[in-house]
């Protein structure tokens, strides 16, 4: 065949390195080699490069290469001097594979194990790599590999078959391409101690009676952790309307509902709840926070000091108000006492009635003391 040819073909080289080819043509084209010119991705090299090897023999040489423009490679293009193709050659310029790095792995609702990883080094090997999850049972599996990289998350892949909950695995990635290979350290996962779950369901924050300050936050476990979850801890944290930080509170533990207090009246409050899964199948461990619900959005009553001056059409009144002054005295010592989740429970108000008892009993003996 009388087909021009660039030699070396599709070559692989490291970042920095030279490289000179050549381009051949058959003599029987009547085409002398010093008529030739090459380009690289479409611009022409300059004639200081070339060398006449023989009268249909034309070499360039490339020095200290940078990096491909893409993974497809950098076209070399050897042309006649009427500036028709007559060979190329992709060079692919780049670097091996560091050490991948910041391994971690979760399971969603213990139906997976998926994992994610960062390539080593600046990231970036300028050519194609490829990278594979391998993993074993701890002391007597066989080696691995994760097959479903269908995640959009990349450097990611999903272990979804034949998981074993009370086996630890050896988890580890390794990276390829055409200029060497490297792998990660090697991590144990212990999957019921890295579960994750759906946020809460059906949280509802409504307001508490007409206490200005406070609302009151409900909600569901998971849906997918309903069957085997012996406890769970959940967090909320909430913000005002206008304002971008939320107050985070921590000591919610595993109930299902919470009182915030100390809110500010007639103000709309943004509400977000989110779950960690404890002591699944008896794991000592907690798990892994979900994300946060959509925030859920509720206002404060707006403050009963503008209604002063309203008149009180009961004649019961007289009772009914005292218990009604008394209750609002108590919420506010409950609002300088509890933060957060207040447990609005009848042992505080009694320990506040007893309270209120020995400071009336003193103030009562002051008072006596005065007039004898």
């Amino acid at each position: 065949a009388n087909v021009p040819i660039i030699h070396p073909q599709d070559p692989v080289l490291r970042i920095g390195s030279n490289l000179t080819a050549s381009c051949w043509v058959h003599p029987d084209l009547g085409i002398h080699a010093s008529s030739l010119y090459w380009t690289l991705n479409g611009q022409q090299l300059p004639s200081s490069l070339y060398r006449v090897l023989s009268p249909t023999n034309l070499s360039v040489t490339l020095a200290a290469l940078s990096a491909s423009r893409q993974t497809s490679g950098d076209n070399l293009v050897c042309h006649n001097h009427k500036g028709h193709i007559l060979a190329g050659s992709c060079l692919y310029v780049g670097m091996p594979p560091e050490k991948p790095v910041n391994l971690t792995c979760w399971s969603k609702n213990t139906k997976d194990l998926t994992c994610s990883w960062a390539p080593g080094g600046r990231g970036e090997t300028n050519i194609s790599t490829k990278y594979k999850l391998k993993y074993k049972l701890r002391w007597y599996g066989t080696e691995k590999e994760c097959k479903d990289n269908t995640h959009t998350l990349p450097y990611s892949c999903s272990i979804t078959q034949d998981l074993h909950l009370f086996t630890p695995y050896e988890i580890w990635v390794e990276a390829s391409n055409q200029l060497g290979k490297a792998k990660s350290d090697v991590i144990t996962v212990d999957i019921l101690e890295v579960v994750t779950t759906d946020p809460p369901s059906g949280v509802m924050v409504s307001r508490v009676g007409q206490l200005e300050d406070q609302l009151s936050v409900r909600w569901e476990a998971p849906p997918a952790l309903k069957d085997f979850l012996f406890r769970a801890k959940y967090q909320i944290r909430y913000r005002l309307e206008e304002n971008q930080e939320w107050k985070v509170m921590d000591d919610v533990g595993n109930q299902t509902s919470c009182r915030l207090a100390g809110l500010r009246p007639g103000t709309v409050y943004f509400v977000q709840v989110r779950c960690n899964p404890v002591g699944i199948y008896g794991s000592r461990k907690a798990g892994i926070w979900s994300e946060w619900t959509h925030p859920t959005a509720a206002s404060t009553p707006h403050s009963e000091r503008l209604m002063s001056g309203s008149c009180d059409s009961k004649s019961s009144g007289d009772s009914n108000s005292t218990l009604r002054r008394e209750l609002k005295q108590f919420f506010g010592w409950v609002r300088k006492h509890a933060y957060g989740c207040s447990s609005m429970s009848m042992k505080l108000y009694d320990q506040w009635r007893v309270l209120m008892q020995k400071s009336h009993k003193t103030r009562n003996q002051v008072l006596q003391g005065d007039k004898s």
